[in-house]
């Protein structure tokens, strides 16, 4: 039985620990923190449920859903609301729901006549040229046009990546969407004649748990039986024979080492740099992985009074596209989401500042930003009182973007996973950090 470290409990590593367990490995999982999860992580106070990194996970591929099924997670989730199908975006101060169907496609103020009547040209442009580089905000302008960019790529991009349709490469963000227009032209020809179905579910589900997404991680560590070394910091991992020791220190500052045929990390991106890499070849590459960037983002969590909440919050909640010039990039409908996210009489929002729209709001005092984000719900959402519950969590370096670079990364990480037998380089920084992304870091 081979021994196998993972570098990080976060759902990646504990994806791959799963994985290995599987082919028979004796696995170690290694985390500085003295929990599993990584940006994975709920709490709940006062009856209110907050999820502090992503709130849902949605369950489009067979092979996720197995994966989670055959671990034994998937019978422990819930799913989501019916009225989370309903999505807002903010436009001219106001929000509007995205349409659902042709007939709210037509009376839907979500664009503008000329604005929906670009959108219905796509299928009669000509391809693109054939570039691995351009960016999201090219590709959507090209295809659907500057309104589409402003109102629809634009705020969408903030609610997943927090970050600018220009700064995303579209052959790395939509790996799929990309693909429609190489092979088939136009993206609506190819959503409806040649997507690829076989390895979806029927029906896309949008799911959490319970005890809020933070679930995920716990149930997954029940389902392995590996070694957990949790409150330990990796400070060396040497090559050694063929093989791999790895050295680590607790919060007290004792030592701990060990020596395994095999090693994989998955430690965010920015935390690579704080490893010694001994007799590693082509550690150049380790500062190539280092270069993904990350912005600040804070979530904001407040609850209400559900009398003092006029908008009857019937939805996943809204986006805020960059040209209303708003002070939030939008809001989750947390207590409409999932149950029990909030007491019987009250509602929770969760609110998202900062990213790389606004950096510097995120950095600013916690009254500060949470007198901004109240301003803007009140404002959005006609909230007569003042918050019953008020909580804050920033993340100074919140998600690794597959910009224009994030080929070059890719490419560092594969020369040193070949370079390095039994030394693999994965994390959400490599796999790109949407969550189904990370239950298969290996792929």
């Amino acid at each position: 039985m081979n021994k196998t470290c993972i570098l990080g409990s976060g759902i990646c590593g504990l994806s791959a620990a799963w994985e290995k367990e599987r082919k028979g490995r004796k696995v170690t999982i290694i985390d500085s923190t003295k929990r599993v999860g990584g940006v994975v992580e709920s709490e709940e106070s006062e009856g209110f449920l907050m999820d502090y990194g992503p709130n849902t996970l949605s369950l489009r591929l067979r092979k996720t859903a197995g994966m989670l099924e055959e671990c034994g997670v998937l019978e422990h989730a819930i799913d989501a609301n019916p009225k989370a199908n309903k999505r807002f975006i903010v436009r001219k101060g106001k929000l509007v729901a995205l349409p659902q169907g042709i007939g709210s496609f037509i009376t839907s103020p979500f664009l503008t006549c000329s604005g929906k009547l670009r959108l219905l040209l796509e299928p009669f442009l000509f391809k693109g040229k054939d570039s691995d580089h351009e960016s999201v905000a090219d590709f959507i302008t090209r295809r659907l046009g500057k309104e589409a960019l402003e109102y629809l790529a634009n705020p969408f991009l903030a609610g997943i990546y927090a970050a600018k349709p220009e700064t995303l490469c579209m052959r790395h963000t939509f790996p799929s969407i990309h693909a429609l227009e190489k092979k088939y032209r136009s993206l609506l020809l190819g959503k409806m004649f040649g997507f690829e179905k076989s390895n979806r579910l029927p029906k896309t589900r949008l799911i959490s748990f319970p005890s809020g997404l933070g679930e995920l991680a716990t149930r997954m560590k029940m389902a392995i039986k590996g070694n957990f070394i949790l409150d330990h910091t990796v400070t060396q991992v040497a090559g050694e024979n063929g093989k791999w020791r790895v050295f680590a220190h607790d919060s007290t500052g004792a030592e701990w080492e060990d020596l395994f045929d095999e090693v994989i990390c998955t430690l965010p991106s920015h935390q690579l740099g704080k490893v010694r890499w001994e007799n590693v070849a082509q550690t150049e590459n380790i500062s190539t992985l280092q270069e993904a960037p990350h912005f600040p983002l804070s979530i904001v969590y407040q609850g209400f009074d559900k009398k003092d909440v006029s908008h009857p919050l019937d939805g996943f909640g809204f986006l805020v596209p960059e040209i209303e010039k708003m002070d939030i990039l939008g809001s989750l409908f947390s207590s409409t989401l999932f149950p029990n996210r909030a007491p019987a009489d009250k509602v929770l929002v969760s609110t998202f500042v900062g990213g790389e729209r606004n950096p510097e709001l995120s950095q600013e005092k916690e009254a500060l930003i949470f007198k901004k984000v109240s301003q803007n719900l009140s404002s959005l959402l006609g909230i007569r009182g003042k918050p019953v519950f008020q909580r804050l969590r920033t993340w100074q370096k919140a998600i690794p973007l597959p910009d224009k670079d994030f080929g070059k990364r890719k490419s560092a990480a594969n020369d040193l996973n070949s370079s390095n037998r039994g030394l693999v380089f994965s994390g959400s920084h490599l796999t790109g950090p949407p969550l189904p992304n990370c239950l298969d870091p290996l792929e």
